[in-house]
């Protein structure tokens, strides 16, 4: 899935016409569910390589990130070493919440 298929491109700045520009993205609540995976993070974890062992999709990192948006390490793929995480386990509701979000138009 490429995360920013349905985000809108907003109109180009008059001074940099030439650069694209893209709304802002919004990410859905990940609930708590039963079947949620709880890992202790390990050096040289990382959300997408946890994304690809667990969803066989790198790109997926940002629900992981998401998920554990109390870890005080934010906008980086590498989360804090000895800390648990969640991993949610249904992301087809996740993506479709967040395809819900961020429709064009």
């Amino acid at each position: 899935m490429r995360r920013y298929q349905n985000i809108s491109e907003l109109q180009n700045s008059p001074f940099r016409p030439e650069k694209r520009y893209l709304a802002t993205t919004r990410y859905p609540e990940i609930p708590l569910s039963v079947s949620d995976i709880y890992v202790i993070t390990q050096q040289n974890d990382r959300y997408d390589l946890l994304a690809n062992q667990y969803y066989n999709d790198p790109t997926l990192w940002w629900i992981i990130s998401v998920a554990n948006a109390d870890i005080l390490i934010q906008n980086s793929l590498i989360p804090p070493v000895g800390v648990q995480i969640r991993i949610p386990s249904d992301i087809s509701n996740i993506l479709n919440s967040y395809n819900k979000l961020n429709q064009n138009g």
